[in-house]
């Protein structure tokens, strides 16, 4: 599945590129997140807790940050484990644009399911992760905006 967007951030590109690589900043937007730790050049390890339709889990995994060209652009991937309930994968590209206001942050997702959460069918699994990624970037915009 591939989804993709944009927002327009009330911050130079200089601050939202700092907040997209901080990880306090990145736990705070992550819907579910209850752990976040290490850094942009080792990677992250994250803790995540949601709910798929009738599947709850807790996916523990890693998250790489690759193809960096500060402060533009990078490719955020990752692959969680959510032990019975299955696994996802999947990556992120992410621009960061100047525009007159602030900046243009535009995006690509591409994830991949597997294990119980497979079964639950493309609409409810395509349906979640178009919220999870709309509320990311509702959060990381009210973060970075001080909102």
């Amino acid at each position: 599945m591939e989804l993709n967007g944009t927002r327009t951030i009330a911050a130079p590109r200089a601050v939202v590129w700092a907040h997209l690589n901080n990880p306090e900043t990145l736990k705070a937007c992550i819907p579910g997140c209850e752990d976040l730790t290490g850094s942009p050049e080792a990677g992250f390890e994250a803790t995540v807790k949601q709910r798929v339709g009738p599947v709850s889990a807790t996916f523990k995994g890693v998250v790489q940050l690759s193809d960096v060209v500060a402060p533009e652009s990078y490719r955020i991937s990752g692959e969680g484990k959510g032990g019975v309930a299955g696994f996802a994968k999947g990556g992120a590209d992410v621009r960061l644009t100047e525009v007159e206001g602030g900046t243009e942050l535009s995006y690509t997702v591409d994830a991949t399911i597997g294990g119980k959460l497979a079964q639950l069918g493309s609409r409810i699994i395509d349906g979640f992760a178009r919220k999870m990624a709309d509320k990311f970037f509702e959060n990381f915009q009210g973060v970075v905006e001080g909102k």
